[in-house]
């Protein structure tokens, strides 16, 4: 999740994708050799081109399922971070300021995590 200025960058997701046509952050499946981290980072440069040297990684905040976890890597956006559509998996990206995530049609599993994440950044960046 890329924060900067108490916005959000939300990738509107094509309609073929699973969930499509709702909005979200760029994420996806982490490869067995890779951290949390390293995942977060390369999925967002393949989905919305970004400059991972743009990126600070401030927290990781894990949704613990039984056998497998979704990790969100709260990073901060360097001010020069430029994001685009960069494959099919997106229609648009935008910065979506933190009070007005929720009148987005979101991602199911993002909608019921945007309140947790939002008390922790609340935190990290006020």
């Amino acid at each position: 999740m890329l924060v900067r200025d108490r916005t959000i960058l939300m990738q509107h997701r094509a309609p073929w994708v699973h969930n499509g046509d709702t909005w979200g952050i760029p994420g996806g499946a982490r490869d067995s050799h890779e951290t949390p981290t390293e995942a977060a980072l390369r999925e967002a440069h393949e989905e919305i081109g970004i400059s991972t040297k743009l990126v600070d990684p401030i927290e990781i905040y894990s949704d613990k399922h039984d056998s497998w976890s979704y990790d969100t890597v709260i990073s901060k956006a360097h001010k020069d971070l430029v994001a685009h559509e960069q494959n099919d998996e997106s229609l648009q990206v935008e910065w979506v300021a933190f009070e007005d995530v929720v009148s987005k049609n979101l991602h199911p599993s993002f909608a019921k995590t945007w309140p947790i994440l939002l008390a922790r950044l609340e935190i990290i960046f006020i």
